[in-house]
């Protein structure tokens, strides 16, 4: 018999480890499926008679390329932008505000009416592109 260091090498994959997780997974499926049989949930009707709650539009801050600012759209002042932001920010009731900025404004441009909103009473700030 020939040393192991001559045999050459193996190609053949090892399954063991793959069929493991999958066992462990179908025994984690299985058992999911039976607790939701174990644990009902009851979810009250909808309410007869009223209308779905009307979801408010996006509010999105805009730093246009010249310097200026705009709120979906609409042109604002940069010495207005502060009361406005928390016009819309309806004493904390809305509290998600997109910022979109153009290509050349500044870091430190951005931040600061990141800033500017936060201050005004949004607590989260997403960012598009």
């Amino acid at each position: 018999m020939p040393p192991l260091a001559h045999q050459g090498l193996q190609a053949d994959i090892n399954v063991t480890p793959m069929i493991d997780v999958l066992l462990v997974l179908l025994v984690v499926f299985i058992l999911s499926l039976h607790l939701r049989s174990v644990f009902p949930l009851n979810v009250p009707p909808p309410p007869t008679g009223a209308r779905p709650a009307q979801s408010s539009p996006q509010v999105v801050l805009e730093l246009k390329a010249d310097g200026s600012y705009a709120i979906n759209g609409t042109p604002v002042a940069q010495s207005g932008l502060e009361a406005r932001l928390r016009k819309l920010a309806a004493g904390g009731q809305r509290q998600l505000i997109f910022v979109r900025a153009e290509r050349g404004r500044r870091y430190g441009e951005v931040v600061r009416a990141v800033d500017l909103a936060k201050g005004a009473g949004w607590k989260v700030v997403g960012y598009m592109p």
